[in-house]
């Protein structure tokens, strides 16, 4: 855990008393290696510049919006992004989610879920690697690289993101058999996992664009209705 409070972080809002508190809810955790940015402008520069480790992002901004922002961040940088944001509306989340983001908290928030939610983050996209290496299969043309997060074929090579990542494990670990949406949830994002049904829809979708030819009419990632989803590896 002393290692993640190591991780530099972004703090993107217009409002400098809301980049200040949040700044102090984090150094009163041990995160002590933040930055601030008051547009999309200068949060690309301190990005490009500094290169955080997550960035936590407000939707209304001066000069455009988080979601583009988002967009101009995965052209050269995967790394992790929560949306802190006033905008709680479910289209708004699942925009953001869909877009690549790895968590969507609204204002007014707790600050001690504010901080769960960020180590949940940093535990998942930097905790040490185990000992045991994780699997490299194949779906059709395209190889699934769990242990380099990465999926590889005609598109080219796409990273997975935190989440993605997880619940792939999570469904390779029961392929061939329904893992409910419930024990997906719970994977990513455990025991308070409640309310993240259409999040772990979003992920699925952005899933299936990775791994299937077709995403509307998948092979390998199937919908169980009413149940959850399955993971078909064995060519039928």
């Amino acid at each position: 855990m002393d290692d993640l409070k190591q991780k530099k972080i972004l703090i993107v809002d217009d409002e400098a008393d809301l980049r200040t508190m949040v700044e102090g809810i984090l150094r009163k955790e041990g995160f002590f290696r933040i930055h601030h940015a008051a547009d999309c402008r200068e949060a690309l520069e301190v990005i490009r510049s500094v290169k955080p480790d997550v960035a936590i992002l407000d939707v209304m901004l001066p000069d455009g919006d988080g979601f583009s922002l988002l967009s101009d961040i995965r052209r050269f940088s995967s790394m992790p992004v929560l949306f802190l944001s006033a905008r709680g509306e479910d289209e708004d989340r699942l925009l953001g989610l869909g877009l690549g983001a790895d968590d969507y908290v609204v204002k007014p928030f707790l600050p001690r879920e504010l901080v769960l939610r960020l180590t949940g983050i940093l535990r998942r996209v930097y905790a040490p690697p185990s000992v045991e290496r994780l699997p490299v299969f194949r779906l059709g043309a395209v190889t699934v690289d769990l242990e380099g997060a990465v999926v590889r074929g005609p598109k080219g090579e796409q990273p997975l993101t935190a989440k993605e990542h997880a619940l792939l494990c999570k469904l390779y670990e029961n392929r061939e058999k329904i893992v409910t949406s419930d024990a997906l949830c719970q994977a990513v994002w455990g025991d308070d996992y409640f309310g993240y049904e259409n999040s772990l829809m979003v992920h699925i979708r952005r899933i299936r664009e990775k791994i299937e030819e077709n995403p509307s009419k998948p092979r390998y990632l199937l919908t169980v209705r009413g149940l959850g989803y399955k993971l078909i590896t064995k060519e039928r």
